[in-house]
């Protein structure tokens, strides 16, 4: 009997741990603040909660608008560096929940700046200091990827002159708060950089846009070993554009 009612115990241990959604996981796995996730809802350790899932079809203008949670994981990141044609509106990492990344890195202008470390930016081929956020130690993990840049000075060029990192602001023709408010962005030198606004000279997310980029993919590569996304991987394209988002590095399937 006793062995009867551990195997049922065992079993339904293991089915509430299948219940949890890949996407939800991939959250719990690189944000420390999040406790758990139960009853489709993402618990933080200071025990607030987000939706997971709200259950809504939406057309990629209400995803980019009023995504809940499960929807940044629409469109998978990959890390594979042979380009194909992007299909319209493919855009792995640009599907955000703000009040998601509010809880991480703070709701307000001076609290995320309350967590900016300045850091020496590539000192051997560029020389900048730039300002990250600490928060989950993501300071020591630019460190280290400027180290890594640091040994390729044939990327000198597109590192030196970088286009920004904490800017709390509006993302251009939006009312979506941009990334680089949380501190955990890097642009990187916009002289040899393609952003699809500039190119189509219009913010209308409905626009055909044709594909530019001069950034190298092995320097790409450096990025995302350090949990980096790039721009460049987005039919809406920005290839100046580096944004920490190992959920999405980590675990690719949704």
């Amino acid at each position: 009997m006793k062995t009867l009612l551990f195997c049922l115990l065992s079993f339904t241990l293991i089915c509430k741990s299948e219940e949890i959604p890949k996407g939800a996981k991939a959250l719990i796995d690189n944000y420390p603040q999040i406790k758990t996730y139960e009853n489709n809802r993402i618990i933080f350790k200071d025990g607030s909660s987000l939706l997971y899932d709200d259950g809504k079809k939406k057309s990629f203008k209400e995803l980019l608008k009023n995504p809940d949670l499960e929807d940044q994981f629409t469109y998978a990141y990959s890390t594979d560096t042979s380009f194909k044609p992007l299909e319209a509106n493919f855009d792995p990492g640009r599907i955000r929940n703000e009040e998601f990344f509010k809880k991480i890195y703070g709701s307000k202008k001076e609290s995320v700046r309350t967590n900016l470390k300045s850091i020496a930016w590539c000192p051997k081929i560029a020389g900048q200091t730039i300002r990250i956020t600490n928060v989950n130690g993501i300071a020591d993990k630019v460190k280290q990827l400027s180290a890594d840049i640091d040994k390729h000075p044939e990327f000198a060029k597109y590192i030196k002159n970088i286009g920004g990192t904490f800017n709390w602001r509006n993302i251009a023709g939006t009312s979506r708060i941009s990334m680089h408010s949380f501190g955990m962005t890097i642009d990187i030198n916009t002289s040899f950089s393609h952003y699809w606004q500039w190119d189509c000279d219009c913010t209308n997310e409905d626009a055909h846009v044709k594909y530019k980029n001069s950034i190298p993919l092995k320097l790409v590569q450096i990025f995302e070993k350090h949990g980096f996304i790039w721009g460049g991987k987005w039919y809406h394209y920005d290839t100046m554009h580096f944004e920490y988002r190992p959920e999405l590095i980590f675990n690719t399937s949704k």
